[in-house]
């Protein structure tokens, strides 16, 4: 497992993204497992561009939510904080309705900075984006 705290569950979750983009795109996390953590968004008003289909916009803000809730879970909030540094995006098939589901996974843990790795699936398990996150992790001045 490589969460930092050992006993977390996807329960709390719940209100993390608060005020957030997050919210108001309408993502939820839905799963975490031992090396990766899931959410969805869907594909409606608040995510599509005007030929209907899903934004490549809202598929990065999925990406870096993800990979940047889950390089911070890795780290001791009492002594990090985790910013990104650098994303991209392949944008690999349309979705025009429904739900997509994010699942991030690292490549690379390191004391001074996190790759994760992003793939973007629509509802029938379809590749709709795959991404890669960098971010770098920071000593805390505030503390």
């Amino acid at each position: 497992m490589i969460w930092f705290n050992k006993n977390l569950s996807i329960d709390q979750f719940d209100g993390m993204g608060k005020d957030t983009l997050g919210e108001h795109l309408g993502m939820k996390f839905t799963e975490i497992g031992p090396d990766y953590l899931k959410a969805t968004m869907p594909v409606d008003h608040r995510t599509k561009q005007p030929y209907g289909l899903l934004h490549g916009g809202a598929s990065v803000a999925l990406a870096e939510t993800l990979g940047s809730v889950g390089a911070a879970l890795v780290v001791d909030h009492n002594q990090f904080i985790c910013v990104g540094q650098e994303i991209n995006a392949n944008h690999l098939r349309s979705v025009r309705n429904g739900y997509v589901t994010g699942t991030a996974k690292p490549i690379h843990i390191g004391s001074s900075s996190q790759v994760w790795e992003i793939k973007i699936h629509d509802e029938r398990e379809h590749l709709v984006c795959i991404s890669r996150l960098t971010v770098a992790v920071l000593k805390r001045k505030d503390r």
